[in-house]
């Protein structure tokens, strides 16, 4: 595969529909769902001219998608729907907790250490 026939399956791939889902609609109401898309790529190349010719070849692509919420469409009014991501709220708390009691245990040693010097 070429550099170019792999620019075109990126382009293929990421696209407006890889973004915005089928909308669904019942009762009235219209749901489009939304996500994140990230991608990367690579490249490559050689030839080499002398004592030792050879030949080189390269590639590499790479995407990932993550909800990001739904667009709720009701009555002519627009409503944007964020997903919650629990397991990253609860890590985001647990990462604060342990900044603050570590910073709680280095003033409480610094104020012990002063006590003591008095």
């Amino acid at each position: 595969m070429d550099v170019i026939d792999m620019i075109d399956q990126v382009q293929d791939t990421a696209s407006v529909k890889r973004v915005f889902g089928e909308p669904v609609t019942q009762d009235g109401v219209t749901v489009i769902p939304v996500a994140r898309v990230a991608g990367g790529g690579g490249g490559g190349g050689g030839k080499q001219e002398g004592e030792h010719p050879s030949e080189g070849t390269g590639g590499g692509f790479g995407l990932g998608v993550t909800p990001a919420g739904v667009f709720v469409i009701k009555d002519s009014h627009v409503r944007w729907q964020p997903v919650i991501d629990v397991n990253r709220i609860i890590l985001g708390g647990q990462l604060v907790a342990v900044v603050a009691l570590l910073t709680v245990r280095a003033i409480v040693r610094m104020r012990a250490k002063t006590t003591k010097s008095r």
